[in-house]
């Protein structure tokens, strides 16, 4: 027996760190002619953290936008039942990042159950996918679900590919557990996950775990903090596998994607969002594409996109959206939702 996964979206919102970063200052940093950066990226301006920014301080921020949005100005026990850190960059080893923001929040005398899902820039998707199951079988009424991510920390400059692409920033969601046709919720028509970890070593980040650990005496692990990544092996491998991923997604929908009326995808680089339009023949007024001016925000790329077509308008009742995105492993996961 299928159970029916319907949520309805109390609120959203989004934060972004006050250092704007322009191509323009790294082309100048990086000696390069002016525009260089900008055409090789396809990145205009992007967030960097601050001093006093952190994964936790940037999440409680975007949580605090997605009160506001949904008409609370305080919290009072039993509003929320479930929080879920769904980042792809954590605070610090332990605890879970999650119960870090319960506390910065101001929210640690209600108890409230915290935990992390982590699946790096699909985190913030895996996590509505989980949340939304949990919900459907009585486990949560209201969920708030976060997604933070400063990738400005491990950036190796000596790596163009990668280090001009990234944007820090945050977003968060309120869900709650509804039933079929409510007004404003959306439905889960599919949902599906593939890894494929014979690529696993093609984007990633050696230290921080117990393989590079200083109790080891490894030396010097500044470089293995750095973000590793094989842009040209990851595309092989989803290009690869997207096709067969796609047709086990829509399986049983009923639909083809030329009912998907909006794509909201992971905002992962420029040329990687443009291959994902053309392969599914997506025009250019049903995608969402913030990275001009976000770049790739890590697990916060999706729900920011998702966020700013909520507020201005993009999702209609009656609407079927299809997340999407890959993330390292190498991984793909999409969600297509229906809303009422």
């Amino acid at each position: 027996m299928s159970v029916s996964r319907t949520f309805k979206i109390l609120g959203s919102g989004t934060f972004r760190p006050d250092r704007e970063v322009t191509s323009i200052e790294l082309d100048d940093r990086l000696k390069r002619r002016r525009g260089w950066v900008e055409n090789k990226s396809g990145v205009k301006a992007r967030r960097f953290a601050g001093e006093k920014d952190t994964t936790v301080s940037m999440a409680a921020n975007a949580a605090q936008a997605a009160f506001a949005n949904a008409g609370w100005s305080k919290i009072a026990v039993g509003d929320i039942d479930c929080i879920i850190s769904a980042s792809g960059t954590m605070e610090q080893a332990i605890p879970c990042t999650a119960s870090l923001i319960q506390k910065a929040l101001g929210l640690s005398h209600m108890n409230i159950p915290c935990f992390d899902i982590n699946s790096t820039c699909l985190s913030f998707l895996t996590a509505l996918d989980n949340a939304s199951a949990l919900m459907a079988v009585g486990r949560y009424r209201r969920i708030l679900l976060v997604s933070s991510d400063i990738p400005s920390l491990g950036l190796n400059w000596d790596h163009m590919e990668s280090s001009l692409i990234f944007g820090d920033g945050a977003a968060a969601m309120i869900i709650e557990r509804s039933s079929f046709g409510f007004s404003a919720s959306a439905t889960v028509r599919a949902s599906h996950m593939e890894t494929y970890s014979v690529a696993a070593n093609v984007c990633q980040v050696q230290a921080g775990g117990t393989k590079f650990h200083p109790s080891r005496q490894n030396g010097d692990l500044s470089k293995l903090a750095l973000f590793e990544m094989d842009g040209k092996a990851a595309y092989k491998v989803t290009a690869a596998n997207i096709d067969s991923f796609l047709s086990t997604l829509f399986t049983g929908t009923g639909l083809q994607m030329k009912d998907i009326d909006l794509v909201i995808p992971h905002q992962a680089s420029f040329l990687a969002m443009q291959h994902l339009r053309k392969k599914l023949k997506i025009p250019q007024n049903k995608l969402v594409d913030i990275f001009a001016d976000h770049g790739n925000q890590i697990a916060a790329s999706i729900p920011t996109a998702f966020h700013i077509a909520r507020t201005d308008g993009r999702l209609k009742s009656g609407d079927n959206v299809l997340l999407i995105g890959t993330g390292a492993g190498i991984s793909l996961a999409g969600m297509i939702l229906q809303f009422h």
